[in-house]
């Protein structure tokens, strides 16, 4: 993968004070800038996505199209793409990367859009789970910035069940003895294993196993759709690279940091930007009840729940044709007032 362009940050003071040295966020543009400057659509990247993933989510004639809007893709910290432990040197590297927050995210993708881009105003921030969180903490760190965020299967603060399902995946890579504290000398495989296989229990839906929706992913069982997790994980991620994201993912709270103090009621309150949640009816990790508590405290929010046995993985592209089409409905209506 080389089709990307380097925003070199230098050594960036993270909110709990320790630095991360050569920081670099690696991301894609698509389309161009209007002279009008209000047709910027920014696309952060999701737990394992990178900018090649979030391609499923635009294109031509969709409601997020190159030919219109000026589409910013940025990888997440940890990706492996951007500064992340398996290409960050000692002494942040490996398990000595340090805790990166979505407000560090955010505020280094604030660098890259103004003092790179040249971008003044973002007429959309949008994205699926830990892309969709950070929509939210656009939001909120910027609310004077965003004219609208579409979070899709997301939240503003992880809830303590999803922490909880988070340590369990986390328990499972570190039970391989190869792990060795993250200095392993090969991939931690039986743990990277059980680290896929898990999480698949919770991606999709106790009904999309009840009724045989692996199927339509080209399983014949979910002993097939485990192993597949599972050798995935293994053969495509780095163990050291997961657990940082997982960790961002942990601490993510858009009232964190000095705005807000905590105060996670007033960081909701504080966002300006018209909104659409969209969680998805059946999903383990971000159900909807959390989106509904923070719509009460959102001026401008509106909760519009997608109703599907597909769970988490209802918005992975391709999965479902439906959700694809109440997705670009959604954006189209916020981009044309924005």
């Amino acid at each position: 993968m080389s089709d990307f362009e380097v925003f070199e940050l230098g050594d960036v003071t993270l909110l709990s004070g320790v630095a991360l040295p050569a920081a670099r966020l690696v991301y894609k543009t698509y389309g161009a800038l209007n002279a009008a400057g209000n047709n910027v659509v920014v696309l952060p990247t999701f737990y394992t996505g990178t900018h090649e993933r979030n391609e499923g989510f635009f294109g031509p004639g969709r409601a997020i199209d190159p030919d219109r809007h000026f589409i910013v893709s940025i990888n997440l910290f940890g990706n492996g793409l951007s500064s992340s432990p398996s290409n960050t040197p000692a002494p942040a590297d490996g398990p000595r990367f340090p805790d990166v927050t979505l407000w560090d995210n955010v505020a280094c993708q604030h660098r890259l859009l103004t003092a790179h881009l040249g971008v003044e105003r973002i007429a959309l921030v949008a994205g699926w789970s830990m892309a969709g969180c950070q929509a939210y903490q656009w939001a909120a760190q910027y609310p004077d910035m965003v004219k609208a965020i579409l979070p899709f299967c997301a939240s503003a603060k992880t809830s303590p069940h999803n922490h909880v399902f988070l340590e369990g995946v986390k328990a499972a890579l570190l039970a391989d003895p190869a792990w060795n504290g993250g200095d392993y000398d090969s991939p931690p495989v039986r743990g990277l294993d059980a680290f896929g296989r898990v999480y698949a229990g919770w991606a999709f839906s106790q009904t999309f196993y009840r009724d045989g929706l692996y199927r339509k992913l080209g399983y014949d069982s979910p002993d097939d759709l485990l192993d597949d997790w599972g050798r995935d994980h293994a053969e495509n991620w780095d163990a050291n690279n997961l657990l940082a994201k997982l960790k961002t993912w942990q601490l993510g709270d858009i009232s964190a940091g000095p705005l807000y103090g905590g105060d996670f009621p007033k960081a909701l309150a504080a966002i300006k930007a018209r909104a659409i949640l969209m969680p998805c009816s059946d999903d383990l990790y971000f159900p909807p009840a959390d989106n509904a508590i923070e719509a009460k405290h959102m001026p401008n929010a509106e909760l519009r729940v997608f109703n599907s046995p597909w769970g988490h993985c209802v918005a992975n592209p391709g999965n479902s044709p439906e959700f694809e089409a109440t997705l670009d409905a959604c954006i189209g209506e916020l981009l044309s007032s924005a």
